[in-house]
């Protein structure tokens, strides 16, 4: 797993050999691993800033009230949103943290102005500018 998250492309043969095993139990494991949904997917890491992207926003997001047909809403709207890119419901206070990415402040303003103030359920929010993003979505301890 450890050898996937740092590069997803590895083909196989490279990944047995890293692991010390022969190409084919190596399969069978790899395939089970996807199967049971340990491994959820495999994507290409994109530079936010190489396709006009690079401003980045934190946004915590507090909720009128969390009735399930609210949270449902808003989950729903927020999932349907591509320019939040990461999306996490909190215990406590704020009820979420938003991951935004724009062009730029006034393309980010745009969005606050007309979809995230616009998201169902939403009494305040708080955002924060990134000012460098230092780990990024990394692999886990794995």
């Amino acid at each position: 797993m450890r050898a996937l998250q740092s590069d997803g492309r590895m083909t196989a043969t490279a990944l047995a050999a890293e692991v010390g095993l022969t190409v084919a139990p190596c399969h069978r494991r790899l395939k089970d691993l996807e199967s049971s949904g340990v491994i959820r997917g495999y994507r290409a890491e994109v530079d936010p800033a190489q396709v006009g992207l690079g401003f980045g926003a934190m946004v915590f997001t507090t909720l009128r009230e969390t009735s399930q047909e609210t949270i449902r809403a808003f989950e729903d709207a927020v999932v349907a949103q591509p320019q939040i890119v990461e999306a996490y419901r909190l215990f406590g206070d704020p009820d979420y943290l938003l991951r935004c990415v724009a062009a730029d402040l006034p393309a980010y303003q745009r969005l606050y102005d007309e979809h995230l103030a616009a998201l169902p359920g939403v009494a305040k929010l708080t955002s924060t500018i990134v000012m460098r993003d230092l780990k990024g979505s990394g692999g886990l301890p794995v």
